[in-house]
């Protein structure tokens, strides 16, 4: 679901197809007819944002059938815990939950507590880390009922939840038929169990909604219901967009994070002591109770001698988070003259980003902006060439950013490693010398600190300290840092013997050790990189250990202690992975056991304990806090503890399930110059009367740098087109291979048209929704140029990791091409003013009762118009 496996991840379609050959049955759920619809074994259709509903409509399938795993979900989730008597449900609040306030748009999380444990005071997502907000008191007993019976049980809440998502409401709400939802709700419960496992494969085509973060949690409901998790040929699949976005989330590239996903301290983080409780809590369950050695051994990465006990290891040398610094709030500021200076490294927001307009305004409104790519890529070039030159918006000779370009090395032309969507990290040696001025990102990263610390030096201004006892000294290959050396730094040593650590069960919080992110702490175990493995797979079992290397510890599969029973045996032999080994007195099997090596199944922890050591020998969730996997978040989540279908922001359709229309937590931005088009309830939605979606290409790379530029690859794919249906082609006058122009309340985009079968139209609540899908690679510059299609998307952003809406908007087509120049800006002026758009249009947040006078929006701000 949400994913074009064949077309935007080929290599990986390799083992689908290989499972296929083997007798799998794949099912393939999207809005559009792809290649690998027609690799499936069954395509269906669905509307774009509708997803929850799809897969709320299974979770009932199972609880209604009872076709859950029971002695897993039991044994292994949060489903027999009671919850608090004060939470209240969306069935009780019109689609809202308990503690909703609408003067800020967020949820109080007070009332969605376990029963009879003190809730802390509510945390933003940002400031929590992959941990989630810490838990008190739930490392001993939390109240329960094994019958599953209570009607404040995690199960019970959620069978009430999910009651409503009948197939006859996803057929109404996703325009799915009846007949093929069920025959994927069959054949998703028979293969699974005992004896058989089924993969949930998912991609950016569910991130980049306002709703992004609940679209996954859907996903892992079912598979938890299903026993899906922990075992082989199960699991929630991430496909990322390129071959280390997932190692630059590792050592991240997020503002919110640190190494290992760890949260960026917030303004009210005084002193480490506060920081780390607030992470580990003060009684709870899981690895995270060592916070405390993964941070101090990454501070003493970071300032070496420097960071002692005595300086609480420089813990206020680290910059501190005070709200939303995400990509959007941050090009706004630009616009807005908040921002002086910005680096684009492997970047290209100008044409790869939402509302490219607004980006590249923004980038128009800064001192000094540095862009480091392959090519003269748009977002360096838009002050003479972007589509604002043509309307006037930017004049080149008063544009007042300073540009500077620096050529970068490609892949092949440094090394270094990729760690992909197995959080596998492999290794790769430099093919090529690179060329002219060409440099790597670590050459030029290296280059700039060394720089800044020798025109510091010497200086006595305490806020130039962290630079300039900043470890900065690795082995050089000529000017080149070594990029093997910088992952062992990654990988930690023991500073008492300078031996390179073998894990991160070795950290200290003593400051003994350093580690620059801790669960890559054993990539150079026994002092030899392990991502360098290549062992070929024709001389290995199935898990093939001895290629690259996986974290945490080189578990292939993360929380395998959940493929054996609570006994500690195989749930079935065909599925075998780890066990417990009487005679051994450990555990064992074909991948490294998620769990502690000696701890038997049979462990209960004494009074008093925490951590790891109150870790249950059955809680095979060794990093939550409660040691199970939540089919209820009790804490962690903005916009609520359970997945529930929200209209996008931008719908033709009035929410079928909900007074609610929308996610009501969403982040959004009123301003003049980030309108959003009209949705129900309010008026003159039938100016954009259909539904764009947009994805990705095989030819193309996501913003086109890398593909746009190179013969071979523009040629098979020239330009920008657009796919209608024959019937939305008849209904609008469009004609195949003839030019239209796609419009939003943002600007209008031209393409040619191709008419085809692979959109269909759908009935959704008794009317024909037509779907409108474009490519997004083309920009300005290039061998082949073309408009930028995420022009059309407004900046609505999801409230937990703050990742846009761009995969579903309302839009209008017309046969022709678009307007130019400032005719271009009257003529998407004027459908605005058909459709009422002021910056206050898509800021009533609630919905409910008629009462959306309220939103977090940014009304009254010009913003740049």
């Amino acid at each position: 679901m949400g994913s074009n496996m064949a077309e935007a991840h080929p290599v990986g379609f390799q083992w689908v197809m290989e499972a296929k050959a083997r007798g799998a049955t794949v099912l393939h759920v999207d809005p559009r007819f792809t290649r690998t619809s027609a690799h499936a074994d069954r395509h269906v259709p669905l509307r774009a944002g509708s997803d929850i509903a799809f897969l709320g409509g299974v979770i009932n399938y199972i609880l209604d059938n009872e076709l859950d795993f029971r002695q897993y979900v039991l044994a292994y989730t949060n489903a027999s815990f009671l919850v608090s008597e004060d939470y209240r449900d969306t069935e009780e609040l019109g689609g809202l939950f308990s503690g909703y306030d609408a003067q800020t748009a967020t949820y109080d999380p007070t009332t969605w507590h376990y029963q009879d444990l003190e809730p802390l005071p509510a945390v933003t997502p940002h400031q929590a880390g992959s941990g989630g907000p810490a838990l008190e008191e739930v490392a001993h007993e939390i109240a329960a009922d094994p019958t599953l019976q209570h009607p404040r049980c995690v199960y019970q809440i959620l069978k009430r939840h999910f009651a409503r998502y009948t197939p006859e409401l996803v057929e109404s709400t996703c325009g799915v038929p009846r007949a093929a939802f069920l025959e994927v709700c069959r054949a998703w419960t028979s293969n699974s169990g005992r004896e058989r496992t089924t993969a949930l494969v998912y991609s950016v085509g569910w991130t980049q909604h306002s709703v992004g973060a609940q679209y996954i949690r859907a996903g892992a409901i079912v598979q938890l219901l299903l026993g899906n998790v922990g075992r082989p040929g199960g699991g929630v699949i991430a496909l990322r967009g390129h071959a280390s976005i997932q190692g630059s989330t590792d050592i991240p590239t997020l503002y919110d994070l640190l190494p290992g996903y760890l949260p960026m301290p917030s303004a009210d983080h005084d002193d480490l002591a506060g920081y780390v409780e607030s992470i580990r809590g003060h009684r709870q369950k899981g690895f995270w109770r060592s916070a405390d050695a993964y941070i101090v051994s990454l501070l003493k990465e970071y300032w070496g001698d420097a960071a002692t006990l005595e300086n609480d290891f420089r813990f206020d040398y680290l910059p501190r988070i005070t709200g939303d610094h995400g990509t959007y709030r941050t090009v706004m500021d630009m616009v807005d003259g908040k921002v002086s200076g910005y680096f684009l490294l492997g970047q290209n927001p100008a044409v790869g980003s939402a509302h490219g307009r607004l980006q590249r305004l923004g980038l128009a409104n800064l001192d000094w902006l540095v862009v480091r790519d392959l090519a003269m890529i748009e977002s360096a070039s838009f002050w003479k060439d972007s589509p604002e030159v043509e309307t006037g918006e930017i004049v080149p000779q008063r544009c007042r950013t300073e540009v500077f370009l620096f050529p970068a090395a490609s892949h092949v032309e440094k090394e270094g490693t990729f760690t992909q969507t197995q959080r596998m990290v492999q290794w790769r040696e430099k093919a090529l010398e690179p060329k002219g001025d060409q440099r790597s990102e670590l050459w030029f990263c290296y280059h700039l600190g060394r720089r800044l610390k020798q025109k510091l030096a010497g200086s006595t201004d305490e806020r130039d300290r962290p630079l300039l006892d900043l470890n900065w000294d690795y082995e050089m290959h000529g000017d080149e840092p070594s990029a093997e050396d910088v992952l062992r730094h990654i990988n930690g040593h023991d500073l008492t013997t300078g031996r390179l650590l073998n894990s991160y069960l070795e950290l200290r919080a003593d400051g003994s050790t350093s580690c620059g992110c801790w669960i890559y702490s054993g990539v150079f175990a026994d002092g030899v990189n392990q991502a360098a493995r290549r062992t070929p797979g024709q001389q290995q079992d199935l898990y093939a250990l001895e290629w690259g290397w996986v974290w945490p510890l080189d578990r292939r599969i993360l929380y395998n202690r959940a493929s054996a029973d609570p006994d500690g045996r195989p749930w079935s032999e065909r599925k075998a992975l780890v066990w417990w080994d009487d005679e051994l007195g450990e555990w064992t099997g074909h991948d490294v056991p998620d769990f502690e090596k000696t701890k038997p199944p049979s462990y209960r922890p004494e009074p008093g304990a925490l951590g790891p050591q109150a870790l249950r020998g059955d809680d095979p969730f060794v990093m939550q806090a409660d040691g199970k996997a939540w089919l209820f978040a009790p804490a962690g989540l903005a916009d609520g503890p359970l997945p529930a279908h929200y209209e996008p922001h931008e719908s033709p359709v009035r929410n079928p399930l909900y007074a609610q229309q929308g996610n009501p937590t969403r982040r959004v931005y009123g301003r003049a110059d980030n309108p959003s088009n009209p949705s129900p309830p309010e008026p003159h939605g039938e100016v954009f009367p259909y539904v764009l979606t947009t994805a990705r290409l095989t030819e193309h790379h996501t913003a086109g740098a890398m593909s746009r530029w190179l013969p071979y690859l523009a040629e098979l794919q020239p330009g920008l087109f657009v796919e209608v249906s024959p019937a939305l082609a008849a209904e609008r006058g469009l004609r195949h291979l003839d030019w239209a122009h796609v419009i939003t309340s943002r600007t209008a985009v031209e393409a040619q048209v191709l008419v085809t079968d692979r959109m269909r139209p759908l009935r959704v609540q008794d009317q024909v929704v037509h779907q409108i899908w474009m490519p997004y690679h083309w920009g300005g510059v290039g061998l082949v140029e073309g408009d930028v299609v995420n022009d059309l998307f407004g900046a609505v952003t999801e409230p937990n990791v703050f990742i846009q809406e761009s995969k579903v908007t309302t839009c209008d087509i017309r046969p022709g091409r678009r307007p130019r120049g400032p005719e271009l800006l009257a003529y998407v002026a004027g459908y605005r003013s058909r459709a009422g758009v002021t910056p206050a249009t898509g800021t009533h947040l609630m919905t409910v009762q008629g009462q959306g006078e309220t939103g977090h929006g940014e009304t009254g701000k010009e913003g740049g118009e």
